[in-house]
């Protein structure tokens, strides 16, 4: 991205050339920082700014400000940047959106591929011994554990989801070797959860759990996939960690479809589609 601002240079005009060497001088800084304070750093006006960033086949500031964070932030330490009480709405979607896209990359570079690895082989081997595979989880959680089992679902894997307490303790209890249980906890120390995980261990059970590094939980699990995100407790902070445990969730289940595949799946996924189509309204 940088190559292609470099190279479009001496085809921009004077003013729009100042503002490319403020992207090429300090990228992430030209990604944090706001319209104003960029104009006044390029000494141009604030419609200059748009304009360079349209003629580099961008729709706004925005939208070029997103894709150079994303660049940027390859290999760097997640930064989250707070949304303040005076933000805009534009402001807030670009932070919102700005602190995602960092958090995905952080956790791209920082992800384990062999504990990844090690989850979709059990999965597929529970699923390929007829096994069960639940999935548990509680608050915003829970909401991740139907959409799990929702996906793995559709794939013809026999799974069910509970973000009940008193169903995960009481379904552990009735698992034995040769099942899986998918454990999803941002904290990692809620004692239901823990309770479970400790139930489902003793019976024989492979638990793979979705949680930050150094949780309690972390350590009870068989297979650990660590989803470390610094969730703030203040009401402008956007909640990520929910969207992270989503997309390990994908990677799983897309990892688990290609692995189970072969002629069956895809037609089935088909009629699938075809027989939910068939029910909607025109």
């Amino acid at each position: 991205m940088l190559e292609r601002v470099k190279a479009s240079l001496p085809s921009l005009a004077p003013a729009e050339q100042r503002v490319g060497k403020l992207v090429l001088n300090d990228p992430r800084a030209f990604a944090n920082l706001p319209i104003s304070v960029l104009a006044d750093r390029a000494h141009v006006s604030k419609p200059t700014v748009v304009r360079f960033c349209r003629s580099m086949g961008y729709d706004g500031l925005s939208d070029f400000k997103l894709k150079l964070a994303g660049s940027v932030n390859e290999g760097v330490p997640f930064i989250h940047r707070s949304v303040d009480v005076d933000d805009k709405t534009g402001d807030v979607m670009v932070k919102v959106i700005d602190n995602t896209v960092a958090a995905f990359l952080k956790y791209r570079n920082d992800a384990i591929t062999g504990a990844i690895e090690k989850a979709v082989v059990t999965l597929a081997e529970t699923h390929a011994t007829g096994r069960r595979i639940e999935f548990y989880g509680a608050g915003n959680s829970g909401i991740v554990a139907q959409d799990a089992q929702h996906k793995f679902f559709r794939l013809g894997l026999n799974t069910i989801a509970y973000s009940d307490g008193h169903m995960q303790v009481m379904s552990a209890s009735m698992l034995g070797a040769g099942d899986c249980v998918v454990i999803i906890s941002n904290s990692g120390r809620t004692r239901d959860l823990m309770d479970a995980c400790d139930i489902a261990r003793k019976n024989g059970v492979t638990t793979i759990v979705i949680t930050t590094s150094g949780s309690p939980l972390a350590s009870a699990g068989n297979i650990h996939l660590a989803a470390d995100h610094p969730e703030g407790f203040d009401k402008y902070s956007p909640m990520v960690s929910r969207l992270m445990h989503l997309m390990i969730i994908d990677i799983l289940a897309t990892c688990v479809a290609l692995r189970i595949g072969g002629s069956k799946l895809q037609p089935m996924l088909q009629g699938m589609k075809n027989n939910l189509r068939s029910k909607r309204y025109a």
